[in-house]
């Protein structure tokens, strides 16, 4: 289903749409653009709209203004839940982490401050990570007595490793871009002019591709990261053969042999 829509209003989020890349941008820069309820509330409607729409074929995360990407939840907000409204949220929380990681299209996050506790987690359901040189990462809830809850000890021991991963949950470290970099958390460390235009450039170099190879290749990756290899290979395998009855195929394959640009049309 295609939506005509290029930009809907939302209260903390802004969504934009410029050709076949949608534009996420988390807005609440007087707050560093901290994780209130609605605001989850509206990145997942926002996420759903670029998911639903065929004409969409990637989309750029970032936070408003250049201080933050997300500063982790809103502590004010947090201070009085209860374990049942702790639970609620952390799982609407992981529901959008889940989403974003699942997209079925590449989702680049341009880290441009600040991403702690919260606002890290939604990085790491992204496809990949692009960082201002500016950008802090970390998840410091063990400060305020909790834990991440936005899949941060899940995710992040599989992008970094269990012993990086355990030292920065575990000391609520904050860390500069250049280190995120070196320990893998992120892709790229750009100057912080240059960030949403090298995350365009990256973004363009994957939605070149066919979309449906593009969309089965990130799922192989996802699922397969969580069972065995043998069985991943089976994923991979039938992923591959869906692959291979599309007209994308038959477009590049005929494209490559005739020595000329593929035109891909997501079937």
């Amino acid at each position: 289903m295609s939506s005509p829509a290029s930009a809907f209003t939302l209260e903390n989020v802004l969504y934009e749409k410029k050709g076949p890349i949608a534009y996420v941008t988390i807005s609440r820069p007087k707050v560093l653009n901290a994780l209130n309820v609605r605001t989850i509330s509206e990145l997942r409607s926002a996420f759903e709209v670029a998911r639903d729409d065929s004409e969409v074929r990637g989309v750029i995360f970032t936070g408003a203004g250049d201080k933050s990407f997300a500063a982790g939840a809103d502590i004010s907000e947090m201070a009085n839940d209860t374990p049942l409204t702790a639970e609620e949220k952390t799982r609407s929380g992981q529901a959008l982490t889940d989403l974003i990681e699942n997209l079925g299209k590449p989702v680049i996050a341009a880290v441009n401050g600040f991403a702690l506790g919260g606002g890290c987690e939604l990085s790491l359901a992204s496809t990949i990570r692009i960082a201002a040189e500016t950008a802090r990462f970390g998840q410091p809830e063990v400060k305020i007595g909790i834990m991440p809850g936005y899949g941060g000890t899940q995710r992040l021991p599989r992008l970094v490793g269990k012993g990086r991963a355990l030292q920065l949950i575990l000391s609520g470290e904050i860390i500069s871009a250049q280190e995120a970099y070196r320990i893998g958390l992120v892709n790229e460390v750009v100057p912080a002019a240059s960030l949403l235009s090298r995350a365009e450039a990256i973004l363009n170099q994957f939605i070149s591709n066919a979309p449906v190879g593009v969309k089965y290749s990130i799922e192989a990756v996802n699922k397969g990261l969580d069972v065995s290899l043998a069985e991943g290979l089976l994923l991979e395998a039938s992923l591959f053969a869906i692959c291979a009855g599309t007209e994308d195929k038959k477009e590049g394959t005929s494209a490559f042999l005739a020595k000329r640009a593929p035109k891909f049309q997501g079937r």
